[in-house]
């Protein structure tokens, strides 16, 4: 499993070179891409016989040309499909290269789905296969489909595995026998379950090697957490003992009530600060809930306690609205508390002035609590008595850079570590995931928060209705988002870009000042423009996804997303998260183009504004992977674990206890050791 991917017969340098590009390194590598979906040749029909619903038929395809829409971009490829019984139409939305894919003389299998559509029955997208490459592989007309991946093409994929299907008898046993363990796994099982996958005679098969395989990558997950809970407890840190009278004073004398989910979220990580054992707590709280508050109490303790706090953010802006966000309100208190000590602040980002000044004081202890972006983990960047670290967007920080921060603790101990989060984990990913991690949640807004309304809206009615609403807002004074997916226009892509969208608005508004963000900006050009926009030089701001996480504008009350079908439930929410900061009504409008209705994902976010709920629905959508991998740096990628499937995942958390009860043991287990060292990394917070 562990051989270079070039002893695969059929891998020259050429193509060992396209698979290490997309990750493909070892022959185990190779072995574990696993299909897509299985296409049912069997189930193939005439198109005479053809009724509503899914449907494979097998034809030659003639006629095919594109037509462009008045709706600017929608683009139409029509074509018609023929075999000895009859013919029909089909069509293919914003995929013009479809009109010079097909060969007019060759054969192929269409899986879509056939539907009435204005008056008549036609097949849309179908998916297509070259008849010769099925025929050729099909040995009972069921057969694995696997992803492009770059150069790939599926069917080099298909190729290659063939080459070693007589290997994967030798294909050695992974996970151990224990006592109690579930009855598939047996000696074999692994071998069985991969050419089952790659290999099926039914739909049996496939979900009999899909079920093992889900186990697997279950166990691996789970062990992995529990290992690193294990070692998490082995770690020493300071103690800092609760200050009550002191937390008291601070919570009395802050300019607002704190929400109870604050209050019980404050506790508990103050209980935590306390242990001798590290803390390892994840807060999670949605958009604007005040996450901030929380630590900035749990910082204060800290310092009473004569330690140091490091608060770790992923740009230079969110590090400076936290930074002036709690200079305020530290300043607003210490009137009050000439016998208790306030901590004392400082910004560190690259474009601190005097830095050297600085990192003398922080490294003097005459700084208390210094927030700051990747400056913080310079090598000259030392605490004189680092007790508490605070990781915002813990996701947007790999590994390496999370360790380079707690690194910096005195000798010997390792530092409390709260990791905030806006982007809410659902509780069955959590779970399985980061083990017994512990998680507090701020699910509650503070009052005075304006509920955001939430509309989906055609492209095309954004003259008649979109508009006259931005003028509306334009008119109040306050300042707008909108929001792209891509920088300039590409050929293969049918989304409209920052550039194109932002000159269009600035011919629209031309009373307004409209600017543009996007990530291909140098950092302090990008600073510059957000600087503007929230100082209100900047009335409507078109960007790409950059403003996703932690800008603070009061002032902005509507965004709108483009091409809104693209983007996650999770990522959805985040964007809205943008609007609704101060006292004043907000709005949001995804925008949709193409016929279809919209999807699941959009009517959940028209229809709810909970960031727990949404994660939730995006889970049972997308699949676990995709939400982990936005969450967290790294090749986390689920590929056949469904987490709604909570039998197995009790079977593998009892299997992987029993077993974590002997961790030595994994020395014996060498591949199985390796592939827990790679979940490992990535599923730990510190």
């Amino acid at each position: 499993m562990s051989a270079p991917i070039e002893e695969v017969k059929g891998v020259g340098p050429k193509t060992a070179e396209a698979l290490k590009r997309v990750n493909l390194k070892t022959v185990g590598d190779l072995i574990y891409l696993l299909p897509r979906i299985y296409e049912n040749y069997q189930t193939t029909v005439d198109i005479a016989d053809l009724r509503p619903g899914k449907v494979i038929i097998k034809g030659k395809i003639g006629d095919l040309h594109v037509v462009r829409t008045s709706r600017k971009r929608l683009t139409i490829t029509q074509g018609v499909i023929r075999d000895n019984t009859g013919a029909i139409r089909t069509v293919w939305f914003n995929q013009p290269y479809r009109a010079k894919q097909f060969d007019e003389k060759r054969e192929y299998y269409f899986t879509g789905r056939y539907e009435l559509k204005n008056g008549r029955y036609q097949l849309t997208s179908p998916s297509a296969t070259l008849a010769q490459d099925v025929d050729n592989n099909v040995e009972n007309g069921f057969q694995p489909i696997y992803s492009a991946k770059s150069s790939l093409k599926p069917q080099t994929f298909r190729k290659l595995l063939d080459g070693l299907r007589p290997n994967f008898a030798k294909i050695p046993d992974l996970l151990p026998f224990d006592e109690g363990i579930p009855d598939f796994i047996k000696p074999g099982a692994r071998a069985e379950a991969l050419y089952n996958s790659h290999f099926p005679e039914s739909p049996e098969e496939a979900e009999a090697g899909r079920h093992y395989l889900a186990y697997e990558e279950l166990f691996e997950l789970i062990l992995a957490a529990k290992l690193n809970q294990q070692e998490n407890q082995r770690l020493r840190s300071n103690s800092l003992p609760f200050q009550q009278k002191f937390i008291q004073k601070l919570v009395k004398g802050l300019p607002f009530q704190l929400t109870n989910a604050q209050r019980r979220a404050t506790w508990e990580i103050l209980q935590d600060l306390e242990k001798s054992t590290p803390m390892n707590r994840l807060l999670q709280g949605d958009v604007g809930s005040g996450k901030t508050i929380v630590a900035a109490l749990a910082a204060a303790q800290a310092t009473q306690n004569g330690y140091q706090t490091a608060l770790l953010a992923p740009t230079a802006i969110l590090a400076t609205q936290h930074f002036e966000s709690l200079q305020n309100l530290f300043d607003s208190l210490a009137g009050d508390m000439d016998e208790l000590r306030v901590p004392r602040i400082a910004l560190l980002t690259g474009a601190t002035p005097h830095k050297k000044m600085l990192k003398r004081l922080i490294a003097n202890g005459d700084v208390d609590l210094v927030i700051g972006t990747h400056a913080l983990l310079t090598d000259d960047t030392n605490f004189h008595s680092l007790g508490f670290c605070i990781i915002d967007e813990q996701h947007r920080f790999g590994v390496g850079q999370r360790q380079k921060l707690l690194l910096k603790s005195p000798p010997d101990t390792a530092p409390h570590l709260l990791s905030m989060t806006a982007t809410p984990i659902p509780r069955s990913l959590q779970l399985t995931i980061f083990g017994d991690l512990d998680v507090s949640i701020v699910n509650e807004l503070p009052p005075g928060r304006q509920p955001i309304t939430t509309k989906i809206l055609p492209e095309v009615q954004q003259n008649d209705e979109l508009y006259p609403k931005m003028r509306e807002i334009l008119d109040k004074g306050q300042q707008i988002y909108w929001i792209c997916q891509i920088i300039e226009e590409k050929n293969t892509h049918s989304a409209t870009p920052v550039k194109k969208q932002a000159k269009k608005l600035a011919e629209v508004f031309s009373k307004v000042k409209v600017g543009m963000l996007h990530g291909k900006m140098k950092t302090d050009e990008k600073d510059q423009i957000m600087n503007d926009f929230a100082k209100n030089k900047i009335q409507i701001l078109v960007s790409t996804t950059v403003v996703e996480v932690g800008v603070n504008v009061p002032n902005a009350n509507m965004i709108v997303i483009q091409d809104s079908e693209g983007y996650g439930l999770a990522q959805l929410h985040q964007l809205r998260g943008r609007v609704g900061r101060g006292d004043q009504p907000a709005s949001c409008f995804l925008l949709t183009t193409g016929e279809g209705k919209p999807s699941k994902r959009l009517r959940e976010m028209e229809k709810s504004t909970d960031g727990f709920h949404l994660a939730e629905v995006d889970l049972k959508i997308r699949g676990p992977g995709e939400i982990y991998g936005a969450m967290q740096h790294g090749e986390l990628d689920l590929q056949v674990a469904n987490l709604s499937d909570t039998e197995l995942i009790a079977q593998a958390s009892h299997h992987a206890g029993e077993f974590a009860k002997r961790p030595e043991e994994l020395e014996h287990y060498p591949e199985l050791a390796q592939r827990i060292k790679k979940y490992q990394q990535l599923t730990t917070l510190n």
